[in-house]
């Protein structure tokens, strides 16, 4: 199934069910009163996160979704049926939105397991003529119909749930990264963008904890304009609480650093200031008596020079990374 963290959906709940004019009609009791029951109260549209999925690509496709309508009341005294709910099941780390309101603001962030939200509500259904009666009025033939569920344009986004998201440029070994200290396979390759899609693995530390690593695709000069893969997947990155920036030790350190820093800025939502440190990767192939150059053009305190491919440094970045998660640095 492909892999869609965007989709936009119409929702219509059920209206309610019209109230009843009836009269009772039976031998022997004359004048029997009104007995017209209320109408049923529509279905709303319901969304609901579950693990089912890691994709908006089945939710793509529904387009608008209806929920059924209430039934119309009847004679008897009898009210009309509710019209039963539509669930729409996304993954859990939904943001939607209000694709018709101005800014389209969030309505629900669905980051929790079975988590739901009420999206549009389903119509109250009318009133029977049983309801009208009084002592002034023995035999009323007033009911009302029932009132139309709401309708509302929605815009979902998938945010991958992660507490590491890795950054970089394209070839700097963040899918190899992620392949050495976890158990998922990304497409590896010596030619750019052979990641085009998030990837996410777990990684265990002290035998016991964990965290989850997310790899988006990589970043060049002008993805803010759309160049390359373009930012859109920087948005996987929010929910992150750390962030690891993947450097290349064959290439010129500076303008690395600076292409994802303007990149990171240019998209906002505050990515720029989120806690972040750096691995420069592939130490394997540069001498050694070059390597403390380098390093010393990386500004942070947390710099961990790294091999993807053979696993050096790895074991202290995981340690480190593992603390920083769990809040013990």
């Amino acid at each position: 199934m492909a892999f869609i963290d965007q989709a936009v959906i119409r929702c219509t709940a059920g209206a309610g069910g019209n109230g009843c004019v009836s009269f009772r009609r039976e031998k022997c009791i004359p004048l029997g009163g009104p007995n017209g029951g209320d109408g049923g109260v529509g279905g709303s549209v319901i969304l609901k996160a579950t693990y089912q999925s890691n994709s908006l690509a089945s939710v793509q496709r529904l387009h608008h979704v209806r929920a059924k309508p209430g039934q119309s009341g009847m004679g008897s005294q009898k009210h009309g049926k509710g019209g039963e709910d539509t669930f729409i099941e996304v993954p859990v780390g939904t943001a939607i939105y209000d694709a018709d309101a101005p800014g389209a603001p969030v309505i629900i962030d669905l980051c929790e397991l079975n988590q739901t939200y009420t999206i549009a509500k389903g119509g109250s259904g009318g009133l029977g003529n049983m309801r009208f009666k009084s002592s002034t009025n023995r035999a009323p033939r007033k009911s009302t119909k029932g009132e139309p569920g709401a309708e509302i344009n929605i815009r979902l986004e998938l945010r991958v749930i992660a507490d590491v998201g890795l950054l970089g440029l394209p070839n700097a070994g963040k899918s190899s990264l992620l392949r050495q200290v976890s158990s998922a396979t990304p497409k590896v390759a010596d030619y750019a963008f052979t990641t085009i899609k998030p990837q996410v693995g777990v990684v265990y530390f002290q035998h016991y904890k964990s965290f989850v690593m997310a790899d988006i695709p990589g970043l060049i000069a002008g993805a803010a304009e759309g160049l390359g893969m373009g930012d859109r997947f920087l948005k996987h990155l929010m929910r992150c609480r750390v962030l690891l920036h993947v450097v290349d030790a064959t290439l010129p350190i500076e303008d690395q650093i600076k292409t994802i820093e303007e990149e990171i800025s240019s998209y906002g939502n505050g990515l720029i200031d989120k806690p972040r440190c750096f691995a420069l990767n592939k130490v394997d192939a540069v001498a050694k008596e070059h390597l403390p150059v380098l390093l010393a053009e990386i500004p942070s305190q947390h710099i961990f020079p790294i091999s993807a491919l053979t696993g050096e440094g790895v074991e202290s970045l995981v340690a480190f990374l593992g603390n920083e998660t769990y809040g013990e640095i």
